[in-house]
């Protein structure tokens, strides 16, 4: 069987296995030693499943292949940021990146090649969309961040986000299948409250996860109060404005029970006024959250500018007095292009 028409083992069931194991006259239990060299061990080739035999290696190779995601480079920050350019099968290349905080770890991981979305001070978004990623690339680049922490680090991943390059919801199967297979008991086993999928605010899909009682976190890219400002910034909002995100997560916290997350990307007199901080309070007053005030990183050929300390400090002690929970999201790796805002493939 030529290479291009074998699927990817780890695109079928455990069961499905089985089937196609007692077909070749093989023992159905072997389906389980293989689902864990494969998810558990997250091995990236049969020759590594050390407790099964060489002819059943042979007929997986024969029949099965691996569309293996790859490390391509590595970029280490002065402040222990590491940025990882990840290669897949067909060549294309997404992001991601470690951020150790003391013996923690976090993963920022990417959804999608690109981002359709074009979010003015992103620089993802000027790479356009180029396709979705599967569940096993997604899963794959939590496997390799995983091990990257321990040897860089000696540390295990404490928390994931979706932040990377691409909008999580509409890849939306492939990210739900991700986070199934990185949360379950019997594979990498991490816990959905150590998972956050940041969105644009796509309203319809915040309530489908709503109805799928999504477990993990959930984080939106507000970035400004008012409908004008944020269309300008963040185009998504022309089809999903202020009013109905705020229905939306309305509805997830009520089926859910889980506090959401604004993050607020705060630009030197665009938004960091306190008109704009008077406005984000009173977007918040419809469910419980918190905000991450986020700093600018600089992307070449953006006319936006860092807000000012000054600024930041008036802007979050007037939330703060509206009984808010704020914080202050210092730039990490910004020195490799690895911050918020900045993964272009430019490594």
């Amino acid at each position: 069987m030529k290479t291009e028409d074998k699927k990817d083992i780890r695109e079928i069931t455990t069961e499905e296995l089985a089937q196609f194991l007692v077909s070749h006259s093989e023992k159905p239990f072997r389906a389980k030693q293989i689902h864990e060299w494969l998810w558990k061990k997250a091995v990236g080739s049969f020759a590594e499943m050390t407790n099964i035999s060489a002819e059943l290696k042979e007929l997986l190779a024969q029949n099965f292949t691996f569309k293996a995601t790859t490390i391509f480079k590595e970029l280490k920050s002065t402040d222990g940021t590491i940025k990882t350019a990840f290669r897949l099968f067909d060549g294309a290349i997404v992001e991601g990146v470690l951020i150790p905080f003391g013996n923690r770890a976090t993963a920022c991981i990417s959804s999608q090649v690109g981002c359709a979305l074009a979010c003015t001070f992103c620089a993802t978004g000027e790479l356009g969309f180029k396709r979705n990623l599967n569940f096993t690339e997604i899963f794959d680049q939590v496997v390799l961040l995983m091990r990257q922490a321990k040897t860089h680090y000696n540390t295990n991943l404490s928390n994931i986000v979706f932040m990377g390059m691409g909008e999580p919801l509409q890849n939306y199967n492939n990210v739900m299948n991700a986070i199934q297979r990185i949360t379950s008991p019997d594979t990498l086993n991490i816990s959905p409250s150590r998972i956050t999928v940041s969105t644009s605010g796509l309203t319809k899909m915040i309530r489908k996860l709503a109805d799928d009682k999504a477990k993990f976190n959930l984080a939106i890219s507000l970035h400004a109060s008012t409908d004008v400002k944020r269309s300008a910034i963040v185009p998504v909002n022309k089809t999903n404005p202020l009013h109905d995100l705020s229905d939306a997560l309305k509805y997830f916290y009520a089926a859910t029970k889980t506090r959401i997350t604004l993050e607020y990307l705060i630009l030197e007199k665009f938004n960091n006024s306190i008109e704009d901080a008077r406005n984000l309070a009173t977007f918040c007053k419809a469910f419980p959250c918190k905000i991450n005030i986020i700093e600018y990183n600089k992307v070449p050929g953006s006319s936006f500018e860092k807000a000012s300390e000054k600024s930041v400090r008036e802007f979050v002690t007037f939330l703060e007095t509206k009984n808010l929970i704020v914080n202050i999201r210092k730039s990490r790796g910004e020195d490799i292009a690895a911050a918020c805002g900045q993964l272009a493939n430019k490594l």
